[in-house]
């Protein structure tokens, strides 16, 4: 439940702070007392968007808290999933709202999105307002009423599923039921593009390898000169080398090694500068013999070289981009080639589906057949105690083509008296009419969950008398059950309270500030004296409401 509320700097609201009971929690006030701020800090706290003009002017931010106790297991589950600790089954939910339009949600003191927050405040509380009577209004919307009432969810995710299987393959069946024409074009492009590539037997890198030979092969004749020239100056045998040289001049210096350590570490470079030529001299030979200038092998590289160079200019750039490319045209010249067996393996994937689906259809249309049975029924029930016994209510269902939603249009239809015939709601309900159609929905679709808190905001709207008298009852017997919050301008709803509060308008200082505190017997005398007759209390007024207050105790 909620059990307080604390709002800061919130419109006309300075600070105040509200505690519920478990019950029937009534608010009252002069019409512009502040009635919809709290139901819209109520909202910001559930996630809902709010803009900075609901930060009093004048002050940099607005703060929301509200704090549940014992709330139910599914909203303890969404908390854990979004990595929320919940000690004791309690929760805070808190919004700060800045005057340059920011905000920041926190849920238990921790920062959380504002889709967190809307996730489990939806778990927690469901607010009625005057506009959700348009629901009533809406014909597209009454199959999702029946269903939330029927409990059937897990057949409709179920049959969902195998429509979405049905129209993935109606689309794969589609894409490759080409006409004969644009098939052989396209077939006949792939045939050419996988000759073209597949007949080189191509493999990645071979470009860079044949580049490389291919240099070589092209310039032996310049390398192997060069190979010779540089051998012949390190090693040369009819003339006097570079070998020769270093190795004098080390002869010439180790005479005097003993003398100077400099010359002694010279020596011993020059010994290694030998020896690294020596080995140096050795490789250029072994290079040297190891060049084959072969006139065929060059023309063969010459060949697969122009001829790779000119795949990856029309396929590349790169090589890998050319062999890609074979490999893909392969695969869909495969299944283009074998499409025929492909569109028979389909068209009895998609036969298979559709019987699935349509035998899930008329199941779940059945199961709506029955749910609407069984709610005209109870809805009639409730529509009886609040005083339109002769309003009956009715579902107008037809099929047709399968959709996302099943092939049902349910559409709910009254009758506002005996002997006429059930019509659109749009075109028959008054406005207090509405009110107690969405209330005795409201009741009969809450035992299907278990969201803890109801909120109805004005639910009042267009009624008076004795329906006003029977939609309080109700309230209260729905506040035995569940928290029900609910604000109203009716004394006959007022006086069924178990906890009645006043929002109250004062000027301080020039400020309008906007009060809200809980009443006590007499105080909920005077006020529902002021809500029967205005501000001219008189004493028969104050009896009248002290009769009232005393009849809700014996109901």
């Amino acid at each position: 439940m909620l059990s307080e509320l604390y709002i800061e700097n919130l419109a006309v609201i300075r600070e105040t702070s509200v505690n519920f009971c478990k019950n029937l929690n009534i608010f009252t006030g002069e019409t512009g007392a502040g009635k919809s701020i709290l139901i819209n800090g109520i909202n910001a706290i559930l996630g809902q968007r709010i803009t900075r003009d609901f930060v009093r002017t004048g002050e940099e931010k607005a703060f929301i808290s509200a704090t549940f106790t014992d709330i139910p297991e599914n909203a303890v589950k969404k908390l854990e999933e979004l990595g929320f600790s919940c000690p004791d089954r309690t929760v805070i939910l808190s919004r700060e709202i800045s005057s340059d339009g920011g905000s920041v949600a926190r849920i238990n003191q921790r920062p959380a999105t504002v889709s967190a927050m809307h996730d489990v405040g939806g778990l927690l509380i469901n607010i009625h307002g005057q506009h959700d009577s348009q629901v009533l209004l809406s014909p597209e919307r009454h199959l999702g009423i029946i269903d939330s009432f029927g409990e059937l969810d897990s057949m409709i995710s179920e049959y969902r599923e195998s429509f979405r299987q049905l129209q993935e393959i109606s689309r794969n069946l589609k894409s490759i039921m080409l006409d004969e024409a644009k098939k052989s074009e396209r077939i006949e492009k792939l045939s050419e593009i996988v000759d073209e590539i597949g007949s080189l037997d191509l493999e990645d890198g071979e470009d860079i390898a044949i580049e490389e030979e291919f240099q070589l092969a092209k310039n032996s004749d310049l390398i192997l000169k060069a190979l010779n020239l540089s051998n012949e100056a390190l090693n040369s045998e009819t003339e006097v080398s570079a070998l020769d040289l270093i190795g004098q001049a080390s002869e010439q210096l180790s005479r005097f090694a003993d003398v100077s350590a400099d010359i002694d570490a010279l020596c011993k470079r020059l010994s290694s500068a030998v020896i690294e030529l020596s080995d140096i001299s050795d490789e250029l030979s072994k290079i040297g013999d190891g060049i084959d200038i072969n006139g065929e092998r060059y023309d063969y590289l010459t060949k697969r070289r122009d001829t790779i160079n000119r795949l990856k200019k029309k396929y590349g750039p790169e090589l890998s981009d050319v062999i890609k490319t074979y490999e893909n045209s392969a695969e869909e010249l495969a299944a283009l080639s074998s499409s025929d067996e492909e569109i028979k393996r389909l068209e009895g994937e998609k036969n298979r589906l559709l019987s699935e689906v349509t035998a899930k259809a008329k199941a779940l249309s059945e199961a709506r057949t029955k749910a609407g049975e069984r709610f005209v029924s109870e809805v009639g029930k409730e529509l009886a105690f609040l005083d339109m016994p002769n309003v009956k209510l009715a579902v107008s269902h037809e099929t047709g083509k399968l959709t996302a939603n099943g092939m049902d249009t349910l559409e709910l239809l009254i009758s506002s008296n005996p002997g006429e015939p059930p019509k659109p709601i749009a075109k028959i309900a008054s406005g207090g009419e509405l009110s107690r159609i969405m209330l005795a929905l409201k009741c009969v679709i809450a035992d299907k969950d278990d969201i803890p808190t109801m909120i109805f905001d004005e639910i009042d709207a267009g009624v008076s008398g004795r329906a006003a008298q029977k939609i309080g009852i109700k309230l209260a017997q729905i506040g035995k059950l569940r928290q029900v919050l609910c604000v109203t301008h009716l004394a006959q709803i007022a006086v069924m309270a178990d906890n009645h509060l006043m929002i109250e308008k004062k000027v301080s200082d020039g400020r309008t500030i906007t009060t809200v505190k809980p009443l006590d017997f007499e105080g909920r005398k005077l006020e529902i004296a002021r809500i029967m007759g205005g501000d001219n209390i008189t004493e028969l007024m104050l009896e009248n409401a002290e009769e009232l207050l005393k009849t809700k105790n014996n109901t």
